[in-house]
């Protein structure tokens, strides 16, 4: 897959200037929009489980997280109740990631679980319980060759080598919540975008129930805020 990258676990949950704001944005979804933002099936809630204790060890090695038995201090001072049964909501009040979960069925791996707060242009409901080879339906580039390519990745997935990729996308708004139905294009203009929003995915495969979690960190900026050498990369690599 081109641009993907080896990572240390340590590099793999980030915490930006935009953390208070992305996580209130989350927890104001899960109110209103649950359903759309957070799905589990049975067969997942286990790595979910392993997800979630995953991640509080990650923590739990940081200076600006706090984690105790039943709750977590987060950076921003406030704190988090470990509510264990509900894996996703937790995660969802602890870090800005989303987080898909997919098992492998058969010869593919297949969406099982996922908390997408922030989706860009796809709907959680309608790509639920899909295998990889049909998540990425209607893109134009993801080939079957594409697919297999992906598919081989996930395969390889190791627990102890997460890796990274980045994309850039050209926005008009700058939402972080985008959900769009299987065929509807997001809006676009001629010439430069209003906003560019990047996904920093990671990849990484949970060592006791082999599920695979793709994580997604959101971030979005005015092209004006770009320099002149960012604007640059960002037409040439288009």
């Amino acid at each position: 897959m081109p641009g993907v990258q080896p990572i240390t676990m340590s590099d793999w949950l980030q915490v930006d200037e935009t953390y208070s704001t992305q996580l209130a944005e989350k927890a104001r979804l899960l109110e209103a929009r649950a359903p759309e933002v957070l799905a589990l099936s049975k067969s997942a809630e286990p790595a979910a489980q392993e997800l979630l204790a995953l991640v509080l060890a990650q923590l739990q090695a940081r200076a600006d997280f706090k984690v105790e038995t039943d709750h977590v201090i987060r950076p921003d001072g406030q704190s988090i109740p470990l509510h264990r049964d509900n894996p996703l909501e937790v995660l969802a009040a602890l870090v800005q990631e989303d987080f898909a979960i997919l098992l492998k069925e058969g010869a593919e791996h297949v969406l099982r679980g996922a908390l997408i707060c922030f989706p860009a242009s796809w709907s959680l409901a309608e790509k639920l319980g899909r295998p990889l080879s049909t998540i990425h339906d209607p893109v134009d580039s993801y080939t079957g060759d594409m697919a297999r390519r992906v598919q081989r990745l996930f395969d390889a997935a190791r627990a102890d080598q997460p890796l990274m990729r980045a994309n850039a996308l050209m926005y008009l708004e700058p939402d972080l919540f985008q959900p769009r139905p299987h065929g509807q294009a997001k809006p676009v203009r001629a010439g430069d975008p209003i906003y560019l929003r990047s996904e920093r995915q990671v990849i990484l495969r949970l060592p006791q129930t082999n599920a695979v979690v793709f994580s997604i960190h959101t971030y979005v900026v005015a092209w004006t805020d770009l320099t002149t050498a960012q604007r640059e990369s960002w037409r040439n690599s288009g």
